[in-house]
């Protein structure tokens, strides 16, 4: 545990401490807050067979809203359905229908069932969408595969 060490200021000092403490604050608080309107932005899907996870970004990366089939209640092997992915885009729009962003790049990964479904209601919901690219990371012969599942 040890002892406490006390560190005390006198005058002037302390006064300049309290006052870059107080500035410190306000400008971090000036930063945080919400993102206003985003007029473009991407969506990233993530789609594996257990799980759709669905990501909007403004244009720098900074997350603008997120949904998941399990955050909105599906469980076990009802989250890979391709009518969940489409839930959790529903979700999603209703997030960002004020904030935007309303022109979007959409990124997609992974190879389970809920992918296309998830971009069908991305485009049936009014969105603009710019580009559609299929970032699935693809081995170039990497390292060896796992024995065969015997069963």
């Amino acid at each position: 545990m040890g002892k406490k060490r006390v560190i005390e200021k006198t005058g002037d000092a302390e006064k300049k401490g309290a006052a870059e403490a107080v500035s410190g604050a306000v400008s971090k608080k000036a930063t945080q807050g919400g993102h206003g309107r985003v007029e473009a932005g991407r969506v990233y899907i993530k789609s594996s067979y257990n799980n759709t996870m669905i990501t909007v970004t403004d244009e720098k990366g900074g997350v603008v809203a997120w949904a998941s089939a399990g955050s909105l209640g599906f469980a076990g092997p009802k989250k890979a359905t391709p009518f969940a992915a489409s839930k959790v885009t529903s979700a999603i729009v209703e997030k960002i229908t004020k904030t935007g962003p309303h022109v979007v790049d959409i990124y997609i990964s992974g190879i389970g069932p809920g992918r296309d479904s998830a971009v069908r209601s991305i485009a049936s919901s009014g969105f603009d969408i710019l580009s559609i690219n299929d970032v699935t990371p693809i081995p170039h012969n990497g390292p060896r595969p796992r024995k065969a599942r015997r069963v």
